[in-house]
């Protein structure tokens, strides 16, 4: 059986107040491509399909089309509810969509109820864990103390394998939505896979935090068994053992994410279960730049034209900040969004507080001093002493009249 593993569609997030919808929508289409290139029996999404829980009608039609798509493709769809989603609404109908071969796997007490799609060599289960936030599933199960992500997981991967175990070794599929780790667990039995870890320093800031104080972070170890565990949550690809990874979202959703491949995990089982992994890549509709340097080199720099139709952010390194700088800068890059002012010189003491300034000698340096403070350190030039000098002179000229 040959899988494609996607997640964190986030259907509907703008970027900098530009929307996304048609740049994923074009992505999407690209991946039901590849579904029928690659001849994908199923293809799985493990979880924020939608990035907000109230999404608008054309967030919808994305989604329809999306799914559509994939179906003509010939692939089935099994999709689960990260916490961006309304597992309520991602869910409605969703007994009617697994007629037509899209399952959609949302409510918590689904996830040891598997979806069984054949192959040659027998039955897949495709076992889908919605989002389980402790405080809303805990009453559900009261035998079983719920405070943490990582006791949910836990719990539910347990009743996963013990469901695998009474289905004579069957092949299994987990998809599950949580910030997983490569560190020992406290709160499950030991299967323990070698790979590279997940840190916080790859979740992006488009990825809404689901830790507090680390208490949610979620071991590797928990999710030891199946032939294949599919993540989502992580907006980066990311293997923490060979059967275990993230495929990362289909689009970028931040700078942050500017260096992080687009792309979707193909999966093959074979008889005996998992076979091969191979990276697929995902065009990228428009990509992002982030430029630096002095505002006159930027726009004149010939190296850089190939950004001019990328999103872009800018750091203006310019002494003195330059006047409307964003409008300058998109005459050239039309789709430049951030700007940030960082010069690359700061005098030593550019931090010392405009009090201690106070006790320069003269007006002249009082006001010298203030023009360096405000300017990271950079005090006033030539024409600017001159200019200075000048008006100073015309008020000693004007008090002593008076």
């Amino acid at each position: 059986m040959r899988i494609l593993h996607t997640s964190d569609w986030h259907i509907g997030r703008t970027f900098h107040g530009h929307s996304t919808l048609a740049n994923l929508g074009t992505v999407l289409g690209a991946l039901a491509d590849i579904a029928r290139e690659k001849s994908v029996d199923v293809v799985v999404v493990s979880g924020d399909i939608f990035d907000s829980a109230t999404p608008a009608r054309e967030a919808f039609d994305v989604l329809s089309r999306a799914i559509r798509q994939i179906r003509d493709a010939g692939a089935s769809v099994v999709i689960t509810s990260g916490n961006h989603d309304s597992a309520t609404r991602l869910g409605f109908q969703s007994e009617w969509a697994g007629l037509a071969g899209i399952h959609v796997i949302t409510r918590p007490e689904q996830f040891d109820e598997p979806v069984v799609i054949d192959d040659e060599y027998g039955p897949v289960l495709f076992y889908g864990i919605p989002y389980l936030e402790p405080a809303l599933v805990r009453h559900l199960f009261p035998e079983v103390e719920m405070r943490r992500h990582s006791q949910v997981l836990g719990y539910a991967m347990q009743r996963i394998r013990d469901d695998i175990a009474r289905r004579d070794g069957a092949r299994s599929v987990v998809l599950s939505h949580a910030f997983v780790v490569n560190v020992p667990s406290v709160d499950s039995g030991a299967h323990a896979g070698a790979g590279a870890a997940v840190s916080s320093s790859e979740a992006s800031d488009v990825e809404r935090d689901i830790t507090a104080g680390g208490l949610d972070l979620v071991s590797v170890d928990v999710f030891g068994g199946p032939d294949y565990v599919a993540l989502g949550h992580i907006h980066g690809r990311s293997t923490l053992t060979s059967a275990i990874r993230y495929s990362g979202a289909p689009l970028h959703y931040s700078f942050g994410e500017a260096d992080k491949p687009r792309g979707a995990w193909l999966v093959d089982l074979d008889a005996a279960g998992l076979d091969t992994v191979e990276w697929v890549d995902l065009p990228v509709p428009r990509p992002l730049s982030i430029l630096a340097g002095e505002l006159q080199e930027l726009l004149a720099d010939p190296a850089l034209s190939t950004a001019e139709g990328h999103f872009v952010s800018v750091v203006l390194t310019d002494q003195a900040r330059p006047i409307d700088g964003m409008r300058r800068i998109q005459s050239r890059f039309p789709y430049a969004v951030a700007l940030t002012h960082q010069p690359a010189i700061v005098a030593e003491h550019a931090a010392a507080s405009y009090a201690e300034r106070l006790h320069a000698r003269s007006d002249n340096e009082v006001i010298a001093g203030f023009l360096e403070f405000v300017r990271n350190g950079v005090g006033p030039s030539d024409d600017e002493v001159e200019l200075i000098v000048e008006i100073i002179a015309e008020q000693a000229g004007r008090e002593s009249t008076a």
